[in-house]
């Protein structure tokens, strides 16, 4: 055989062998809040050319979706510092494959009406504060509080979701609110709420994308594909907020204005999983212990997997 029809056939054989390969690869089982992970990846173009399939599945807030991942029925989910957590706390079989830091203005805070006498954290003694029972939100009025020396005994806590946290703040019926966006925007530019404290400093920020061990075993390729998408998909974002929005505000049926002032006020990057995380992360869940939210000890460390590192090119925690 002459070398053109040899080199010919090689090439053929490697073609079907690659496809032959990925069409061996099991589905990535995507835990989706909100359409929040799908739309992300559709408008950057990272749904494009995966040699694999991915089925997402939708829940309405993050404490379902850490049930699902806990229960095995999903592969990988995104989760803030206080639902993963409380998902390690159930203990879920997870570990952190990927961390994306929010960087901007009202990312969480506490809010209070424009007209409140309330003008800081210091004002919330004796106070009614609602908030999302495990939250993000729940977690920085804790911070809050602590921070000017007070402690949750000295405010009254309401829990409950979002939609109806705006009505009993609005309608006077709690003194403040302590949430995340898009909330803190919808609030700050539609109703001129007023921030009494920032998770800017106060919380990391970060979201994590964590894994079920079954899936880091047994679909490793897919996860480090999936992965590198994502962190590709948020850098993409930080360049395109108004495209980025104007797909949010398709599928959330919120102002286009509200996704476009989040957008733009939010600069997300990955960073990388290390001993800093960790750490913080373990603060996270030693004050939940200590206000008695969780009844026992968590190692978190055991909640990461820093093999990822390797695959996301990431951004340490010195250089932000």
């Amino acid at each position: 055989m002459s070398l053109k029809p040899l080199l010919l056939s090689l090439f053929c054989t490697l073609g079907f062998t690659a496809i032959s390969h990925a069409a061996d690869l099991q589905p990535l089982l995507v835990a989706n809040q909100k359409s929040s992970i799908k739309v992300l990846l559709d408008v950057s173009g990272e749904l494009k050319d995966v040699p694999y399939e991915i089925q997402f599945s939708e829940f309405p807030a993050a404490a379902p979706l850490g049930e699902a991942l806990n229960a095995g029925a999903v592969d990988i989910g995104a989760l803030g510092d206080a639902p993963y957590v409380f998902a390690l706390g159930a203990g879920a079989p997870l570990k952190v494959v990927s961390i994306i830091h929010a960087e901007g203005r009202y990312t969480t805070a506490i809010l209070a009406l424009k007209d409140s006498p309330l003008n800081n954290a210091s004002d919330l003694k004796g106070k009614r504060i609602v908030t999302t029972r495990g939250s993000i939100g729940h977690f920085l009025a804790i911070k809050a509080l602590r921070s000017v020396g007070l402690s949750t005994h000295d405010v009254q806590f309401i829990y409950l979701m979002p939609s109806e946290s705006r009505i009993l703040l609005d309608n006077g019926s709690a003194d403040a609110w302590s949430t995340w966006d898009p909330y803190t925007t919808i609030s700050t530019t539609q109703s001129q709420a007023k921030v009494l404290a920032s998770g800017d400093t106060l919380l990391t920020n970060h979201l994590y994308l964590a894994a079920t061990s079954q899936a880091i075993a047994g679909k490793r390729q897919q996860l480090d594909d999936f992965v590198a998408r994502v962190d590709r998909a948020y850098r993409w974002t930080n360049a395109h907020p108004e495209e980025y929005a104007a797909a949010q505000a398709k599928v959330t049926g919120l102002p286009l204005a509200v996704h476009v002032a989040v957008n733009k006020g939010t600069h997300m990057q990955p960073v990388t999983i290390d001993d800093t995380v960790i750490s913080g992360l373990q603060t996270t869940a030693d004050i939940y212990q200590e206000e008695g939210i969780l009844t026992k000890h968590i190692d978190v460390s055991q909640g990461f997997d820093k093999r990822f590192n390797a695959q996301r090119a990431p951004i340490s925690q010195a250089s932000r």
